[in-house]
């Protein structure tokens, strides 16, 4: 049989057909992707925590029930303190809105006795100072909805938590790799695991920090502020940009400019340290990602998935990113992707330093 002879502009033709179809396929499914995905999530976070236990010579069954116990305590009990702050603000957003439009009346006047002339009305109408709060509050509704699945997903983080310690011999013989000679699979799997542990360790940090300081200067809705910045600081650069937000403009409207400013300062201050200092410390300087592509990945991965895919934009692009730098066919991509100041590929940064030394010297 005659197989066919592709030219290079064929080839990378097909490539992109066979991509479109992919992502169609992958949106068509997002209802089942979705809850998925989250599972996987949970699985990577939860893993590290079996292996402490396994150290202790805790059964793997026990392990895992005592895990998954933990995580729906908090999780139900964070759910409760959030699901009743979430309420209480989109049963007082109309009254937000008017406040906050308001106080941006205001500041066009005062803008007019410096002779700044501003049409309210077409200002108003161009940028509607409320849309930033309605936006806030329909992300978080719609991952309650996905949450609303709550079971299935736990119930699949259980079988992911059993088969992990086999995923990496199964991936071997599902690359043909039977006596695991390929390295930069296990290298691959420990640097998402990596990524992921040490991203979600740094941003609930963010979270309990922000919520400490809005709790501290008496905002309203401190809990849901500090869920909001957990779960975007995942999306590096502009993430904590669009949690301080929300924020800032309800201290704005309930206890003024100086409150608002503390607030922002406190911010500013906390993802400062928290992403220029702790987590370069831990994840090494290699991971980072053009501030173009964090912000086109936010897109594509809404489009793609929903809420959940904005929230999770950054880690699966990484994971794209760490995926394309196991292979020297992928690396070329891998560098577009990345900010273009990294010495050192992120799968390199994120491996064991003994495991490193091996392959340098190889």
């Amino acid at each position: 049989m005659v197989q066919p002879n592709f030219s290079g502009i064929s080839k990378r033709m097909l490539i992109l057909a066979a991509t479109v179809v992919v992502l169609a396929g992958v949106k068509a499914a997002s209802v089942v992707i979705v809850p998925f995905l989250l599972s996987l999530f949970l699985a990577i976070i939860c893993n590290p925590l079996i292996n402490i236990c396994a150290r202790y010579r805790i059964p793997k069954g026990v392990a895992v029930i005592l895990v998954i116990l933990l995580i729906v305590l908090l999780g139900m009990s964070l759910a409760g303190l959030v699901g009743q702050s979430l309420n209480d603000f989109s049963r007082n957003i109309p009254e937000y809105k008017i406040k906050l439009q308001q106080e941006f009346v205001w500041a066009v006047e005062v803008a007019a006795k410096y002779n700044i002339l501003l049409n309210k009305e077409q200002i108003l109408e161009l940028f509607d100072p409320g849309k930033v709060i309605d936006m806030a509050s329909n992300m978080l509704a719609g991952l309650g909805g996905v949450m609303a699945n709550l079971f299935l997903i736990i119930l699949t983080v259980v079988f992911m938590l059993f088969e992990a310690p086999v995923i990496g011999k199964k991936v071997h013989l599902a690359l043909d790799d039977p006596q695991m000679k390929m390295r930069q699979i296990d290298r691959f799997l420990e640097s998402v695991n990596a990524y992921l542990a040490i991203k979600t360790l740094v941003s609930l940090a963010t979270g309990v920090l922000v919520g400490l300081l809005l709790w501290i200067l008496s905002v309203d809705y401190f809990v849901l502020w500090g869920v909001l910045a957990f779960m975007f600081n995942y999306i590096p650069n502009i993430g904590s940009i669009i949690a301080a937000v929300p924020a800032v403009l309800l201290a704005l409207i309930l206890q003024g400019p100086a409150v608002a400013g503390m607030v922002g300062f406190g911010y500013i201050a906390i993802n400062t340290v928290m992403g220029n200092v702790v987590e370069p410390k831990y994840m090494g300087r290699g991971l980072g990602l053009s501030t173009l592509v964090v912000f086109l990945s936010l897109i594509f991965w809404g489009w793609l998935l929903g809420t959940v895919g904005m929230l999770l934009s950054v880690p699966l692009t990484m994971i794209v990113k760490i995926g394309l730098e196991s292979s020297d066919e992928g690396r070329w991509l891998a560098v577009l992707l990345g900010s273009g100041e990294e010495d050192t590929p992120a799968i390199e940064v994120l491996s064991k330093p003994d495991e490193k030394v091996n392959v340098e010297q190889q």
